[in-house]
């Protein structure tokens, strides 16, 4: 929406009614957007800036200042620096993608886009689909580091989509987890569905969509271990979830359980988790292909720092 500055009056129809709902009729827009604006300050009657909940009278002028809104949606071209390139031919292009990066753009996000960054470094994605997910055929999370593949030409694009889809790729990850899981090699086979309190949180309910994670302990520290994980579904937040419903957290994953003390001691700012390898039927030689992603500096650290003993 390009800026707006207006002055107008509230509509006999509108008389008694909250101010943004009144906002929302005019302008067009969703309730809660509305919402937003007049939280922002967007909205003034009488010298006085409108809350959201302010009840409006007929006739009541109101004055609007709203600047131009960014499209949540448009692809911003920026360079990441710490986004390696693992793998690069005409049919895709793999990369270890840093913590702090999006896959793509989305609403309520504004850093940087691991198609924006792409696009930054010169690459040239041609796909079907929405222009913001040119390419994307899975994701990691904002705060998962690891190894990451997009598709360059329709032809990979929907051979990789249909792979992901058939549960025929490799998903390896590495997590530290709070204690020590038992049994140390095992299934968690539990559905998956947004969280009845939390909106932007998920968790193990009943009828959530199915969902399994297979685990095995590889090193044990006495507060954590370093667990290899291979995921056979891929829901949003999997591995996060099911170690919390299982209390064993990933080590620095506060919105799920985690230990804020331990996430300190070990310096930790985000979840220990870490897309370590992907393995995939190569669409063009139709060859198993596979891709290794290191440990980033901060995910380092904490290996170390329990593997010293000192912690």
């Amino acid at each position: 929406m390009n800026e707006l500055h207006a002055v107008f009056s509230v509509p006999e129809e509108a008389d008694g009614k909250r101010a943004d709902a009144v906002v929302a009729s005019l302008l067009e827009v969703s309730r809660s957007v509305a919402a937003t604006w007049c939280t922002d300050g967007y909205f003034s009657s009488g010298g006085r800036v409108l809350s959201k909940s302010d009840k409006l009278k007929a006739g009541q002028e109101i004055t609007a200042d709203v600047p131009e809104q960014r499209d949540p949606l448009a692809v911003v071209v920026e360079p990441v620096e710490d986004l390696k390139i693992l793998g690069d031919d005409e049919h895709f292009v793999v990369i270890d993608k840093p913590v702090g990066v999006a896959a793509h753009p989305s609403p309520g996000w504004v850093g940087p886009t691991v198609v924006g960054a792409l696009a930054a470094a010169g690459y040239r994605i041609s796909t079907s689909g929405a222009p913001e997910r040119q390419g994307i055929v899975h994701r990691l999370d904002v705060g998962t580091s690891g190894v990451m593949v997009v598709a360059k030409t329709e032809h990979a694009y929907t051979l990789l989509k249909q792979a992901f889809k058939d549960r025929t790729v490799d998903k390896m990850y590495h997590a530290v987890v709070q204690g020590l899981p038992d049994p140390l090699k095992g299934t968690i086979d539990a559905p998956i569905g947004r969280h009845p309190g939390y909106d932007w949180r998920f968790a193990v309910v009943e009828g959530g969509r199915p969902s399994v994670t297979h685990y095995e302990v590889l090193e044990a520290f006495g507060k954590a271990s370093l667990v290899e994980v291979h995921l056979e579904t891929g829901r949003t937040h999997q591995i996060r979830v099911h170690f919390s419903a299982l209390r064993h957290p990933c080590a620095g994953d506060l919105t799920y359980g985690a230990d804020a003390k331990l996430a300190a001691e070990l310096g930790l700012t985000r979840q220990w988790l870490h897309a370590r390898k992907l393995g995939f039927t190569h669409p063009g030689s139709g060859e198993y292909v596979e891709f290794v992603s290191e440990y980033p500096q901060d995910l380092q650290y904490a290996v170390d720092a329990l593997r010293s003993g000192l912690i």
